[in-house]
């Protein structure tokens, strides 16, 4: 069997999009680089071509791939390998396959699926950090663009009493209460599908609030934050990169937060805010 791999580059807000659509359509996981760059495997070159071809078809000329031949073995398990038991704070995120590592406060099993969310991504590694830090016991916590659940599973094994993710994709939602089930959270955590912009100022208040989306995403739900958010509760905005951060920065103050905290993961950058 000739593995080839298809290299896809699409723009940052298509990029959760352009994921999902590939691990549909191979049933395998897709391996996001720290240059954004989106790696999926297929066992022929004429099956990457054709995957590439699909691509180009679903998603248009914005999104760019390219075909490189894999080494003679078996891709389907080979990409489990290089993913482990990663620490972050007082957490360890690992997938089911792994042994957990000793001497963390808490664990959250999470196996890289089609809902966005891993300890492997930098923008989920500085929210988790930032949540790590700043969280208060038994605080209420919603978590905006829950994808994976991962954001609302650790608020709650870190200690909140409860955590609500609002998620816009009705097809991740089962994804993430089966890692509510497997982390032993199922009724400290919900999830509801919809318009975070909506609903978040339904479910508050709460202590903390996490949007782990896109830059352009968070400044639309600024006023929606302000308004769940409890008072002296902390918000963190996540998802951005760094040479997004001048940009966030100003509209972040405009709306009332002031910053308490950031956090950078090489390309990747949050921040922790408070109103003032």
């Amino acid at each position: 069997m000739s593995w080839c791999a298809l290299d896809v580059l699409s723009p940052l807000e298509r990029r959760n999009a352009v994921a999902r659509w590939l691990v549909g359509q191979t049933g395998q996981t897709v391996e996001e680089r720290d240059d954004g760059t989106l790696v999926s495997v297929a066992e022929t070159q004429a099956a990457a071509g054709a995957l590439l071809a699909e691509l180009h078809q679903a998603f248009g000329s914005d999104v760019a791939g390219s075909l490189r031949q894999l080494p003679e073995v078996d891709w389907t398990e080979q990409w489990r390998t290089g993913l482990g038991p990663r620490t972050i704070g007082r957490l360890v995120v690992t997938p089911s396959w792994a042994v957990p590592m000793e001497g963390a406060a808490a664990t959250v099993i999470i196996d890289p699926e089609s809902a966005f969310g891993t300890g492997e991504h930098g923008s989920t590694r500085t929210a988790l950090r930032l949540l790590d830090r700043h969280l208060v016991p038994g605080a209420r916590v919603l978590d905006l663009g829950s994808g994976s659940g991962i954001l609302a599973i650790a608020a709650v094994r870190l200690g909140a009493s409860r955590a609500t993710g609002v998620e816009v994709d009705a097809e991740v939602e089962p994804i993430a209460r089966a890692n509510t089930v497997r982390n032993g959270v199922a009724s400290e955590v919900t999830f509801v599908t919809g318009d975070a912009a909506v609903l978040a100022p339904l479910l508050g208040p709460a202590e903390m609030i996490l949007s782990n989306i896109l830059r352009t995403v968070n400044v639309s739900l600024l006023p929606a934050i302000r308004q769940a958010l409890a008072a002296g509760g902390v918000a963190i905005f996540a998802g951005m990169e760094l040479s997004e951060r001048e940009e966030f920065l100003p509209v972040l103050g405009l709306a009332g937060f002031v910053v308490i905290e950031e956090a950078v993961d090489e390309a990747w950058w949050a921040v922790a805010a408070t109103v003032g």
